[in-house]
């Protein structure tokens, strides 16, 4: 039984475009919208975000379809009319995936492009940013950087080869944002590079075993484990701006909808999403909490 349901869900992600629907997820009704999430915990605070404000400010029933698995299966979702909004788009991640385009190194240029092209091929209307970026941040614990006084990763160089990497696997082979196109960006190695899932690079540096990790952005673990991030000076990295994107037949059908997420437009910057992050995954307060305490405590954005 379970390698049929297996083989049924490789089918329908083969042919999602096609109008093969995953398991427990229909077609979005006229009377109800559709917030679709991926598995991590960032997506689902803002989608109980979007979820909490569009049921204060409307009369519109909210669905929430969680646990999509990836970016690629939530776009697929939207295509196909199976979900109305995507709670969280990165447009780093959707100029290389969804639009099969080059990355883009100036954060502008690559929210004008999403813009422009999730409208013209797929009738999607992509919203200006919460006000944070989801992007690989090199972090250092506070007493490396107090000692020698880091605040950007150029800093590093003349202490690198002294230094441990702690990075998550993949990076490693990335081409173009990965380790080789770091080096010939930045122009040096680390010392020692430790490979691993990258909820354990926190337990390495924890426990004394890196000096560097290569963490996301906006992942709550960089204040649990006290660590410093570093600006990235020379733009190595392609910009990872989050923002809600909804179906166009759906804003046309609720145009209330857009007023409401305009909202929380520039609301949420780095270090809040961190701090909302930290909340459900070292608090561990459910999402759908933290982000009803978010917005309790600014009044909805009234």
């Amino acid at each position: 039984m379970k390698k049929l349901a297996a083989l049924l869900l490789v089918f329908c992600l083969s042919i999602f475009a096609g109008g093969c629907t995953l398991p427990g997820l229909s077609a979005a009704d006229s009377q109800s919208v559709k917030i679709g999430m991926t598995n991590s915990t960032e997506t689902q605070i803002i989608g109980y975000m979007e979820k909490d404000m569009i049921e204060h400010y409307t009369n519109i029933k909210v669905d929430m379809v969680n646990n999509l698995g990836s970016s690629i299966v939530l776009h697929k979702a939207m295509t196909s009319g199976q979900i109305n909004i995507s709670a969280v788009r990165y447009t780093g991640t959707d100029l290389a995936g969804a639009l099969g385009m080059e990355p883009v190194t100036d954060p502008e240029k690559a929210l004008k492009i999403v813009k422009q092209q999730f409208e013209k091929r797929f009738h999607q209307t992509w919203f200006d940013s919460f006000g944070f970026a989801n992007t690989y941040a090199f972090t250092v614990t506070k007493s490396l950087a107090d000692k020698d006084h880091l605040t950007k990763v150029s800093q590093l160089k003349p202490v690198a080869k002294d230094l441990r990497l702690g990075v998550d696997n993949s990076w490693l082979k990335r081409k173009g944002d990965g380790y080789d196109g770091f080096v010939k960006t930045y122009g040096f190695t680390f010392g020692k590079t430790y490979p691993m899932e990258l909820g354990l690079v926190y337990k390495a540096v924890k426990s004394g075993k890196a000096d560097v990790v290569l963490a996301y952005s906006t992942d709550g673990r960089i204040n649990a484990y006290n660590l410093v991030m570093l600006k990235d000076d020379k733009h190595f990295f392609p910009p990872y701006d989050a923002s809600p994107v909804v179906r166009d037949d759906t804003l046309k059908q609720h145009p209330e909808l857009r007023k409401v997420l305009q909202k929380l437009v520039g609301k949420i910057d780095t270090k809040t999403m961190q701090q909302l992050n930290y909340e459900s995954d070292v608090e561990m307060k459910e999402p759908s909490t933290v982000a009803k305490e978010f917005l309790e405590k600014h009044h909805y954005f009234e």
